[in-house]
C-alpha cells in the first residue's frame, strides 16, 4: 500500500528546503533540482507540487510573505493608543523588527527577499509579489507613525520609515558586521522618537 503524503506539509517542507538553499546560495542557483536535492526527495516528486522553478519561487514567496505580514499583525493588534509615548515608541519599533534581519529566521528572510526583489526588477512573473512587499511595509510604516504620533502620517514621512526599514534590512544583510541587530533597534527608536 502507498504512503499516503500529506501534501501541504510536503510543499512546506519543500519551500524550507528553497529557503536553505536561496540563503546559502541565492535565489538564482535554487532550481527544482537543487531544491529538491535539498529536500532530500526526487525531481519527480517536486514537480508532483510544483511544475517549474518560477512556480515553486511563488509559493515560497506567499508563504513569507503571509508568514512576516501575520507577525506584523499580531503586533498591529496589540497596539495600544493608551500607552505612554516611550511605550508606544518601544512597541513601534518591536512591530517594524520584523520586518529586519534581527535574528536567524528574520535574517534568512530578508535576504531571501532581498535576492527575490533583485530578481523581479527583471522579471514581470513576480513583481506583483514584490509590490505587495512593498505596500505592505508602507502599511506598517504608517501604522507606526500614526501610532506613535497619534495623528496620520504624511506620505514623506511613510516613504522616509519605510526607506530607513529598507535601508537596514538591506545593510544589516550585506554587512552584518557594520549593522547589527541593536544598531537597527537603536536607529529605530531615534527616528521614532524624534517624530
Amino acid at each position: 500500500m502507498p504512503k499516503k503524503v500529506d501534501a501541504e506539509a510536503r510543499r512546506r517542507e519543500v519551500v524550507e528546503a528553497l529557503f536553505r538553499v536561496a540563503v546559502r546560495e541565492g535565489l538564482a542557483r535554487a532550481s527544482l533540482r537543487t531544491v529538491a536535492d535539498e529536500a532530500q526527495l526526487n525531481i519527480g516528486s517536486l514537480r508532483h507540487y510544483f511544475d517549474s522553478q518560477l512556480e515553486l519561487m511563488r509559493f515560497a514567496m506567499r508563504a513569507m510573505l503571509d508568514r512576516v505580514a501575520a507577525r506584523v499583525q499580531a503586533r498591529l493588534d496589540r497596539l495600544d493608543p493608551a500607552e505612554q509615548r516611550d511605550e508606544r515608541v518601544r512597541d513601534a519599533v518591536a512591530l517594524l523588527a520584523e520586518l529586519l534581519p534581527l535574528d536567524e529566521t528574520r535574517r534568512d528572510e530578508v535576504t531571501v527577499f532581498v535576492d527575490f526583489a533583485a530578481l523581479s526588477r527583471t522579471n514581470p512573473d513576480l513583481r506583483d509579489l514584490a509590490a505587495e512587499a512593498a505596500a505592505g511595509t508602507r502599511g506598517a510604516a504608517r501604522a507606526v507613525l500614526a501610532h506613535v504620533t497619534g495623528t496620520a502620517p504624511s506620505t514623506t514621512e511613510v516613504e522616509r520609515l519605510t526607506s530607513l526599514v529598507d535601508g537596514l534590512g538591506l545593510n544589516a544583510v550585506l554587512h552584518p558586521d557594520l549593522v547589527s541587530s541593536a544598531d537597527a533597534e537603536r536607529v529605530l527608536t531615534a527616528h521614532l522618537t524624534s517624530r
